[in-house]
Formats: C-alpha cells, sequence, structure tokens
C-alpha cells in the first residue's frame, strides 16, 4: 500500500485534469495496469475486512481455474494476470477487529504483490492437502465458498472443484462450510471513494462517445442507417481504446411507423432503417474501463430543415422521463429490497398518470451487476430472488426504464422514452455519476449551444 498509493493519487490526480466539458483522457495500458493494481490493493486491504465482518464470514476461500475463472476471482487478480494461472486459490482469513485479513494465494506462484504464495509443491505436491493443512491450522468458526442459486456472480465454484475440497477437508472443518453468497455479492457491488472518482471519468467518456456518434459526424439524414450509427459507436469505442461490453442497439421513434420502430417487442433487435428528418433516435450502449463498466441510454432528434430544436412536445416528453427517474431514485432506502422499492416507485408513477416501466439494475465490475434487481422489463412485479436482496451504500446502479407517452401531434401515437444512467446510493443522497439527459441531443449538433 505504501509503494502504490501516492501513485494511485498521482493517476487519479492526471484523470481529473479534464472539466466538466471536456472528455478525459484515456490512459495507456502500463498506466491503466498499475492504477487497476492499486485500486485493487485498496479493496482489498481496506473494504475486504469490513465486508467480511458484516456478512459474518471468518475465512473466503475463493477457487478458479484457468479458462474457468469464478466471477469474483478475475476481479481479484493482478491486471497483467488476463486469466488465472493452473487452478488459483485464494484464500482470506479475518485476523480480527483492527488487524485486517490474511491474504493467501494457495498456487505455486505469489498473485503480483497482492497475495503471498502459500504452497510448495515439492514439499507438497497434492494443492488440496497443502489446503486443508492451512485451514485446519487457521481453524475458522466458518469457511465462505461461492456457491449460490440466487447470483451466477457468486456461483463461481465449480462442482468437481467442490468435490476435490470436501474430500480432502477434516470432518470437523467439512461442518463449517457456508454459502458466501453475501459477500460475494457486496465486494462486487461496493465501490470505494476511489473507483467513485474514475467512475464519473468513465461515464463522461461513454457519454461523449454518444454525443459524438448522435451528430452530423457519424449521421447524414437520409442517407445513414440505424446499422451504420451502431458500428461506428463500435469502431469509435475501438479506436479509443475502449471495449463494448455488449453490441450497441440504436432505433428510430418517428410520426410514421417504420420496420425499425420501436413499437417492436423488448425482445427483438430493431430492423435497420435509414434516418430521417424529425426522427426521434435512440441509443443504448456500454463501455469497460479501469475494470468498471457503464449502461447508457439516450435519446436525440434529427432536426428537419429550418428547425433549431426539438418540437416542445418531444421536450415534454423527455421530462416525463425524468419525472419517473427522479420517482425511482427517491424510493431508495438502505435496507429495503429491489422489490419494495419498484413497487413503491411504480405505485408512486401512477400517481401521477406515468405510464411507467422500470427495469434497473446494479452495475460496476460487470454490467449487469451483482445486486438487488429493480424490476426487469418483462417483470413489473416482484422479482424471485435478485429483487429480494437488500440495498446497500456506496453502490452504483443503471437507472433504467422507460416512460410511455402518447403524442397527440403523431396522431396519438405511444412512444417510449427509454433512458439509462449510472447513479450511485450514497448514505446522502443518490447522484449521477456525470449527470443525466434533460436535453433531447440534436442532429446536426452546431445547432446547439
Amino acid at each position: 500500500m505504501k509503494k502504490l498509493l501516492p501513485l494511485l493519487t498521482l493517476l487519479l490526480l492526471y484523470m481529473a485534469t479534464a472539466t466538466a466539458q471536456q472528455t478525459p483522457d484515456i490512459l495507456p495500458l502500463r498506466d491503466r495496469a498499475v492504477l487497476e493494481d492499486a485500486l485493487l490493493q485498496e479493496r482489498l486491504e481496506k473494504l475486504l475486512p469490513d465486508l467480511m465482518r458484516r456478512n459474518g464470514i471468518a475465512m473466503w476461500l475463493i477457487v478458479a481455474r484457468e479458462y474457468n475463472e469464478d466471477p469474483v476471482a478475475s476481479t481479484m487478480l493482478p491486471a497483467t494476470w488476463l486469466a488465472a494461472r493452473r487452478r488459483t486459490i485464494l484464500l482470506f482469513t479475518d485476523l480480527g477487529q483492527g488487524k485486517g485479513v490474511e491474504k493467501l494465494a494457495v498456487a505455486r506462484y505469489d498473485i503480483g504483490s497482492l497475495l503471498k504464495a502459500a504452497w510448495e509443491p515439492e514439499q507438497e505436491p497434492n494443492q488440496w492437502k497443502r489446503l486443508a493443512t492451512l485451514i485446519a491450522d487457521r481453524n475458522p468458526k466458518n469457511i465462505g465458498l461461492n456457491y449460490s442459486p440466487t447470483f451466477a456472480h457468486a456461483d463461481g465454484l465449480t462442482k468437481a472443484e467442490y468435490d476435490s475440497l470436501l474430500h480432502y477437508l477434516p470432518a470437523a472443518q467439512k461442518q463449517k462450510v457456508v454459502s458466501a453468497e453475501r459477500l460475494a455479492v457486496d465486494w462486487l457491488q461496493t465501490r470505494t471513494p476511489h473507483e467513485l472518482e474514475l467512475y464519473e471519468q468513465i461515464s463522461r467518456l461513454g457519454h461523449d462517445i454518444i454525443a459524438e456518434g448522435f451528430s452530423e459526424k457519424a449521421v447524414v439524414p437520409g442517407k445513414t442507417t440505424t446499422e451504420d450509427v451502431v458500428w461506428w459507436f463500435r469502431e469509435r469505442i475501438a479506436e479509443r481504446k475502449l471495449t463494448a461490453w455488449f453490441h450497441p442497439t440504436v432505433d428510430i421513434q418517428r410520426a410514421n411507423p417504420g420496420a425499425g420502430d420501436s413499437q417492436r417487442p423488448f425482445s427483438e433487435r430493431p430492423a435497420q432503417e435509414v434516418i430521417q428528418p424529425g426522427d426521434l433516435l435512440h441509443v443504448d450502449l456500454g463501455i469497460t474501463y479501469l475494470g468498471l463498466n457503464t449502461d447508457v441510454q439516450q435519446l436525440a432528434y434529427m432536426l428537419k430543415p429550418g428547425e433549431t430544436q426539438a418540437p416542445p412536445y418531444l421536450r415534454k416528453a423527455l421530462a416525463t422521463g425524468n419525472r419517473l427517474q427522479d420517482i425511482l431514485t427517491s424510493a431508495f432506502r438502505e435496507g429495503k429490497t429491489g422489490n419494495q422499492v419498484l413497487k413503491e416507485a411504480l405505485a408512486k408513477a401512477k400517481q401521477e398518470n406515468i405510464n411507467a416501466t422500470i427495469y434497473s439494475h446494479p452495475i460496476g465490475y460487470h454490467g449487469h451487476g451483482a445486486g438487488p434487481a429493480i424490476g426487469m422489463w418483462d417483470q413489473q412485479q416482484d422479482v424471485p430472488g435478485t429483487g429480494d436482496y437488500p440495498l446497500r451504500y456506496n453502490t452504483a446502479y443503471a437507472i433504467e426504464l422507460n416512460a410511455k407517452v402518447t403524442l397527440p401531434e403523431w396522431n396519438n401515437k405511444e412512444i417510449r422514452v427509454m433512458l439509462e444512467e449510472q447513479a450511485v446510493f450514497t448514505p446522502k443522497e443518490v447522484y449521477y455519476i456525470d449527470g443525466k439527459q434533460q436535453e433531447l441531443l440534436l442532429i446536426p449538433r452546431v445547432n446547439q449551444q
């Protein structure tokens, strides 16, 4: 920690040099690796002890195999470890209040500078026997393993590895095995202050890419198709040495329904369609940078000749979507389940005559992250399992939803105001990491101030 944290601070300052109007610099791969390792070391030393004690786990055992990584293990490997090596076993033991956590790798190699190797095959060829000895020596009150019927993120221990572990564990230790589901979920969804600083920059990068793609740089009315814009986004993300964690979607809503119109079921991808003046465009796009993900949906309007802004009825429709966002985030309380938040938000929206659909989710190491689901697009009642999980502070959410709005100006056509932005739930408030869309993007954007 002494060596890495000063560099972490310098890199954070470097990232923060962009103003609110500027696109942040993207770090070279070497600097990214240093920063990611510093963030991980900080999490292991400062966050992990609290999470283990909060969830009552005395020892956390994570087993990963090359090309079959546990989803949690992959978040605990150094940046230069692109995969587990052979069988990689991580062993964390709570040493007691104020003493931190012992971090061992039951593997042939140290895991960078983060976990010390605790197995010498020349002395004990059997890796499982060495693990069993380490566990027996520490004699923890319980042993948390990553198995879960609810969260795939917390279900990374395979059947073969589980069977091998129990075969070699002494009988006294077998009785102590428990699920580490809640610890795994909390590890994945909880963000540190340094990570939140970086998340603002990452979110801005995603916003800037969307603004650039929904502009005259990428769209020529009457010529450019929605599929052209989708691939423009993919190319632009790759040019910037970022990753798209899912294939983007671009679709159109307009007065006269077309093949790609969003009246399609949510379960279908939109058809390719030529973008025309007067179209309301929608994008769903997510990037990965520094190990964190974004998931954003925004709207743009293709100006007609002579127009300098979107029609008032479309701006009013966007305001309805913004109001639904406020209703949802105002229902956040620590300890409430995702299902409780969903029920309360939908009831409030109904009172205000908003035709709402809510399908928000945690985000962080994974785009669709571990933690409480707040509705599904096709399930607007209780979501069994994931919806029963309680909200925790210092977690990030993709506030994803839509409001159906009828437009008399479009012959009473019903449109969906589809929005999605990253927000953080803290003890003080729920705030959007890099703001939320409150004005339609305009194409061409030269007309915007």
